[in-house]
């Protein structure tokens, strides 16, 4: 493992391993480095090796998460080879935290969210999604992906505010799940056929057997998208752009789909861009609704139309795409401030120089 200055370029340290290196993971306190069957967590000032987690169950594919705020430290992996029980370890402490049995089959993926207050899983069936509470490892939500077939996992991320989870597989379909409980103090809705037949479900699942039960005790997805391709790996986002909620989806055959997610009512996203990675690098808005009939637009389909519409309340002199349909060039100082400035040398802690562990002189990572 290398470890290098983003910035300068340059190299800080190396350390080698017994054997492969099938993840790394990392955030201000803690560098884990996932084995087969050993876990190592190193302290991100210094490099020091912390800890060694030896003997962990065989894990081929290196699946293991890392919380990333500043206040903990909390990491996941596959505490069983077949079954889908979760190891809770909590990096600061070096102590380990609590086992959750999160599934029955294997883990598949693993997921923190912002703050590492929750934790989302979901096993190789793919069919269902848990999400627990951290540290003390209790099921919040449980979210069903589908039940006619099983996916492999390929993305499971949270929004920044946690009020979203994504998942999207090999097949065509994205899911996005809002975590919402329904509290029991409502006002007494006006009887209807639907709220009847719904009282007399929720009843009926106290004689069923637990498997059927649980099943329709699960949520289903808020919102969708469908993709025009499938068997392709995929990574998800889940961002606030110029003020709205979107959903960026990247393929391995090099595109990057940027929707739109109604937070209000769901249902099927909107494509509003696309972008070839490899190709000429131009953005390209979607005209598909421009050659549909005329129906009443969601909340969703208004806000792509009007986010393709140049502004000046955000970016005085640019349009809201960031010119880049004009091939205007933005003054540097314009750009947004991400939460990492990778420009500011006080973004980043301290680190101690050091090839094949022997400490040197000082650097920034």
């Amino acid at each position: 493992m290398n470890v290098y200055h983003f910035k300068k370029g340059t190299e800080i340290c190396n350390y080698s391993y017994s054997s492969k290196i099938l993840s790394i993971r990392l955030n201000r306190q803690r560098l884990v480095v996932c084995l087969e069957e050993s876990i190592y967590i190193h302290n991100i000032k210094d490099m020091k090796l912390l800890k060694t987690i030896l003997d962990t169950p065989p894990n081929t594919t290196g699946l293991c998460a890392l919380s990333i705020n500043h206040a903990n430290s909390y990491l996941a992996y596959p505490g069983s080879a077949t079954s889908g029980e979760i190891a809770l370890y909590d990096g600061n402490t070096l102590k380990t935290a609590c086992t959750i049995p999160a599934h029955d089959g294997p883990l598949a993926a693993l997921a923190f969210n912002s703050t590492g207050s929750k934790l989302a899983s979901a096993s190789e069936k793919g069919t269902v999604i848990r999400v627990f509470s951290i540290p003390g490892g209790q099921k919040l939500y449980e979210f069903r992906r589908g039940m006619k077939r099983y996916v492999n996992i390929s993305s499971l991320v949270f929004s920044m505010d946690s009020q979203f989870l994504c998942a999207s597989s090999n097949t065509e379909t994205v899911h996005i799940f809002k975590l919402e409980h329904l509290t029991d103090s409502r006002p007494e809705e006006p009887p209807t056929w639907s709220g009847y037949m719904g009282k007399m479900f929720q009843a009926a699942t106290n004689y069923l057997p637990a498997q059927v039960s649980g099943m329709m005790s699960q949520d289903r997805a808020f919102a969708t998208v469908r993709l025009n391709i499938s068997g392709q790996r995929n990574i998800c986002a889940l961002s606030t752009i110029q003020k709205l909620p979107r959903l960026l989806v990247t393929t391995s055959d090099g595109h990057l789909y940027i929707y739109n997610l109604d937070p209000q009512d769901g249902g099927e996203c909107v494509l509003i861009k696309n972008h070839s990675l490899l190709g000429s690098g131009k953005m390209e808005e979607n005209k598909e609704n421009d050659l549909q009939p005329p129906v009443p637009q969601s909340y969703a389909a208004t806000v792509a139309r009007q986010s393709t519409v140049p502004s000046t309340s955000t970016m005085p002199g640019y349009s809201e795409d960031g010119g880049a349909l004009r091939g205007e060039v933005i003054p540097e100082h314009e750009f947004a401030t991400g939460p990492v400035c990778l420009d500011d040398e006080n973004e980043f802690p301290p680190i101690i120089l050091c090839r094949g562990g022997q400490p040197g002189k000082a650097k920034r990572s």
